[in-house]
């Protein structure tokens, strides 16, 4: 029965992380990885630090989305960040990563 429980659990943490492993694979297939990780200032802004700054904001997806597509410069210091050609993520693709990273 122990057995039992431990399955059950350790399979409904999994179903939990998978879908938050799968955008964060998203993001590294877009090359956001690159300069960007969850917790820490790399080149860019930790996604923490920006799921903080935008929480409460009820246009912090469409800014976002919108930021990834077209790139920027100024917000978080003067390296610019590049913008997201459609071929790496596709809008939807967008949408769902900064949707994982406004959760965080």
């Amino acid at each position: 029965m122990k057995l039992i429980k431990l399955l059950v659990v350790a399979g409904f943490a999994g179903a939990v992380a998978a879908p938050a492993m799968a955008n964060l694979e998203m993001a590294t297939k877009g090359g956001c990885t690159a300069c960007h990780t969850v917790d820490k200032k790399l080149v860019g802004p930790a996604y923490k630090d920006v799921a903080a700054k935008y929480k409460g904001q009820a246009d912090a997806a469409a800014k976002l989305a919108d930021k990834v597509r077209k790139g920027g410069v100024g917000v978080w210091g003067p390296i610019p960040m590049p913008p997201n050609a459609v071929e790496k993520l596709n809008d939807a693709d967008v949408k769902t990563v900064v949707a994982w990273i406004l959760k965080l």
